[in-house]
């Protein structure tokens, strides 16, 4: 992998807090309204552009790009955003739960995504790249950094322990989740070679998190590259903003499903349907958690059921056919619910296991949902072998949390 320090720009440490915010793709405008409200400093300004204009502004209309960029450039005016005057790595670290995280922050090559050696899992939809697209080009840099993984290294490991063991850049919890966010820069020259030099022995990195905007980061390099006549290859263009996190600290959490009708069918029907293809046993009115790969959790009428799919009715050689969300999919949601295509149906919803099982009892009990379908998470390594065959998970398969926080670090393009 190829990989590069960089000029980062980013908030003064008394106003890292205050000028960060969650990412632009886990909330809608009037949530990011509210989180900025009498925050000017707040990144929400620049990455949710039309909450400065009335509500209802759709985030889509072609005034709101503009917007983005006025912000951007005024928070570096007052202040707010700074560029360092090196060229740098950083370490960004993430807490949630007592449990810690610690990614490189580098600038990634475009190259390696548009050659395959950036791997994706996901599908991405055209109209949600040429949204970001937008956004990267007007601002003419990418704001928000990609979430990847990359296969662990002892010798990258030691490094991070040696920069973590100083005192950090940026060190605080952020509202609303509670998650601890830290940063340390590393500016040590002999430090930013070795990693440089680690990185090309690194066969692959793999898309944790950031479909669109890494297909956005990379088209718009590319556009860049083609647009210049006199392109060197050494132009910031070529790299894009990235946090890597070895693949064996990664949490990665359910991703469960909602369903507003049984297809017709009542209780005891769509109970005794489900015998044909899993063991079903009743578990009662407290929360079941599935505790193993293809063990299901079924809330129906109240009542909670371990759901565990019967041998051969998968295939453990097929990366997909493994997977439980194509188990669920095949079995229940298809077979018996008539639900064919998960991003289209409007009977299926999606919950990220960080709201809890709780969150799939209360939907249905207030009659908004007639069953929930909890999973057990997927693992890196289920996510990294379907990477390397080439093939595409399902839709909502990888929910990984904590998320990054934007506003600590922005590459510039140029």
């Amino acid at each position: 992998m190829k990989i590069k320090p960089f000029k980062g720009i980013r908030p003064p440490k008394e106003l890292a807090k205050q000028v960060s915010c969650r990412p632009y793709d886990v909330l809608n405008s009037d949530e990011a309204r509210r989180e900025a409200a009498g925050n000017e400093m707040s990144l929400y300004h620049i990455i949710k552009p039309e909450i400065n204009f009335p509500e209802g502004t759709d985030e889509h209309d072609e005034k709101v790009y503009p917007s983005a960029v006025e912000h951007f450039h005024m928070f570096r005016e007052k202040g707010w955003l700074r560029q360092d005057e090196k060229e740098q790595y950083y370490v960004y670290a993430q807490t949630m739960n007592g449990r810690t995280q610690y990614g490189l922050v580098v600038a990634a090559w475009v190259e390696d995504y548009m050659e395959g050696r950036i791997k994706k899992h996901e599908l991405t939809r055209r109209d949600k790249e040429e949204d970001r697209m937008k956004h990267v080009r007007v601002n003419n840099a990418n704001i928000e950094p990609v979430f990847f993984a990359y296969p662990h290294r002892d010798d990258l490991d030691e490094i991070i322990r040696k920069v973590t063991a100083q005192e950090p850049e940026y060190d605080f919890v952020a509202a609303p989740e509670g998650f601890g966010h830290t940063f340390w820069v590393i500016s040590d020259d002999e430090m930013i070679q070795r990693i440089t030099r680690i990185f090309e022995e690194i066969p692959a990195m793999y898309i944790a998190d950031g479909h669109h905007r890494s297909a956005a980061a990379a088209l718009v390099g590319n556009e860049k590259k083609l647009q210049n006549p006199h392109h060197t290859g050494e132009e910031e263009y070529n790299y894009f903003l990235a946090v890597c996190f070895p693949d064996n600290q990664l949490n990665i959490i359910d991703y469960n499903r909602v369903v507003r009708d049984l297809n017709g069918m009542s209780s005891e029907e769509f109970l005794k349907a489900l015998e044909q293809d899993f063991e079903v046993e009743k578990k009662g009115k407290e929360i079941y958690k599935p505790n193993r790969l293809h063990n299901f959790s079924l809330y129906l009428d109240g009542e909670w059921y371990s759901l565990t799919a019967k041998p051969g009715r998968y295939d453990d050689s097929d990366p997909i056919g493994v997977l439980d969300v194509t188990i669920s999919s095949n079995l229940i949601l298809d077979k018996l619910l008539g639900i064919k295509d998960l991003r289209s149906d409007k009977r299926i919803d999606f919950v990220g296991g960080i709201r809890g099982l709780g969150e799939l009892k209360k939907r249905v009990d207030s009659g908004e949902m007639r069953m929930a379908l909890a999973l057990y998470p997927v693992t890196m390594q289920q996510i990294i072998d379907i990477a390397d065959s080439g093939n595409i998970m399902p839709p909502k398969t990888t929910w990984f949390e904590p998320k990054l926080r934007s506003g600590l670090i922005i590459h510039e393009l140029i």
